[in-house]
C-alpha cells in the first residue's frame, strides 16, 4: 500500500488529497490570504506560506511526512516535455521559480514540495503538466513562419480522462483514436492518436472561446485592436485571456448562471452559448481531420461538461463523426495520485527533466 500526497496550488488556494493507492483518504482546500498571494511577494516566499499551511493541515489531521511513500505535484511551466511522471529535481525546481518558460500558480506545486521532501526522503513527482508536448510535425506550422503553434494544455486532466474513457470502451489507450475535449474556463479540444495527444489547441490563443478566453480572434481585427492605443500589452493580454469569451458578452463567470438563464428560455444567453458549442464542434471536427476520420469516441470532460444543454448542443453537432463521452468535472488530484502510482508499483519508469 502507497500513501501519496497530492498538491495542486491555483492562484488564491491550493487543493491537497491524501491518498492509499488510488483511494482518496481526505481532500482539503487551503485558502491563502491577499498578503500571502501578493505578486510583490518572492516565489519561494509565496511557497513558504502554502508550505506552512500544509504542514500545518498535516499536524492537525496527525500526518507525518515519514508515513508517506512520496508527493505529487501538478506541473507548472516548463519546457515542452513527453507524457509522463517526472522527477522533481534542482533542474525542475529552479526553471520553475526562475519562471524560464513563464509563471503559472501552479508553479509553486515543486516548490512547496520539494523542501518538505528533502527533509523526510520522499521522491517528488509531477504528471504530464501543461507544456506536455506530442505534436505531429505537421501541428506545429502556424502559416507563418517564425510563429509556431506551441502545445500547452489541460494535458493532466485530458490524459487522465482518456485513460479512464478507454476504461470504459474495453480497450487500450493505445490502442485508440480519441478526441477529447476540457470544456473549463479555457476550452482544450485534443487528439489522441493511440495514447499520445497529437495535437491540440492552445486555449489562451486559439480554438473555441469559453467562459473567459477568446479563443481565435480574425487576425486583423485583433492588429487593429492591438494598435489601437487603448491599451498596452499587458492590458491586452489580460483582456485576451481573462475578459473575453462569454464574460465579454454577459459579464459573469459562473458557468451555472448562464445554464439557468438557457433553462429560462433568455434567447440572447443561449445564441451566446450555442455559438461557444458550435466552435468547440467545429475543433472537434477540425481534430477528427487529424485522426483522419478514425475517431473511437468524443470525449468531454471539465466544470461545463455538467452543463446538459451545453453537451446537447455538442452532441447534436458531432454525434456523427463519433459516440460521445461524457466524463464531467476535473479530478487533477486523483490524476497526479495515478500517475506517482504508477511509478510506485513499476508499472512504469520515472522519467528525468
Amino acid at each position: 500500500m502507497h500513501r501519496i500526497l497530492a498538491i495542486n496550488p491555483g492562484s488564491t488556494s491550493t487543493k491537497i488529497g491524501l491518498f492509499e493507492n488510488e483511494i482518496p483518504l481526505f481532500k482539503e482546500t487551503l485558502r491563502h490570504t491577499v498578503e500571502e498571494t501578493s505578486a510583490d511577494l518572492d516565489r519561494e516566499e509565496q511557497a513558504r506560506f502554502r508550505r506552512l499551511a500544509l504542514t500545518n493541515l498535516l499536524a492537525e489531521k496527525g500526518i507525518t511526512l515519514e508515513s508517506l511513500s512520496a508527493i505529487v505535484v501538478r506541473g507548472g511551466l516548463l519546457r515542452p516535455l513527453a507524457s509522463g511522471t517526472y522527477l522533481v529535481n534542482d533542474r525542475v525546481y529552479d526553471d520553475l521559480v526562475q519562471a524560464k518558460y513563464g509563471w503559472h500558480a501552479s508553479n509553486l506545486g515543486s516548490i512547496i514540495a520539494l523542501p518538505l521532501a528533502r527533509e523526510a526522503g520522499l521522491p517528488v513527482y509531477t504528471v504530464d503538466p501543461v507544456t506536455v508536448d506530442e505534436f505531429e510535425p505537421l501541428a506545429r506550422y502556424s502559416g507563418l513562419k517564425g510563429v509556431a503553434r506551441q502545445s500547452m494544455s489541460h494535458a493532466l486532466n485530458m490524459k487522465a480522462v482518456a485513460r479512464r474513457a478507454a476504461e470504459l470502451l474495453g480497450r487500450r489507450y493505445e490502442d485508440l483514436n480519441l478526441v477529447v475535449v476540457h470544456l473549463g474556463s479555457g476550452i482544450s479540444v485534443s487528439a489522441h492518436k493511440q495514447g499520445k495527444m497529437v495535437d491540440v489547441n492552445n486555449a489562451n490563443e486559439e480554438g473555441p472561446f469559453s467562459l473567459e478566453r477568446c479563443g481565435t480572434l480574425p487576425a486583423l481585427g485583433l492588429v487593429r485592436l492591438c494598435f489601437g492605443g487603448e491599451r498596452d500589452m499587458a492590458e491586452t493580454i489580460k483582456l485576451l485571456t481573462s475578459r473575453g469569451g462569454i464574460y465579454s458578452y454577459l459579464q459573469t463567470k459562473d458557468f451555472t448562471e448562464v445554464e439557468k438563464e438557457v433553462d429560462k428560455g433568455n434567447q440572447e444567453v443561449t445564441e451566446i452559448v450555442e455559438a461557444m458549442a458550435y466552435q468547440v464542434s467545429k475543433e472537434v471536427g477540425a481534430m477528427s481531420t487529424v485522426l483522419l476520420g478514425r475517431v473511437d469516441s468524443i470525449v468531454l470532460t471539465g466544470g461545463m461538461a455538467h452543463a446538459r444543454n451545453l453537451v446537447k448542443m455538442i452532441e447534436k453537432r458531432v454525434s456523427f463523426i463519433a459516440p460521445l463521452t461524457v466524463l464531467a468535472g476535473e479530478e487533477e488530484l486523483e490524476a497526479l495520485a495515478a500517475g506517482a502510482l504508477r511509478v510506485l508499483c513499476e508499472e512504469v519508469e520515472a522519467l528525468y527533466y
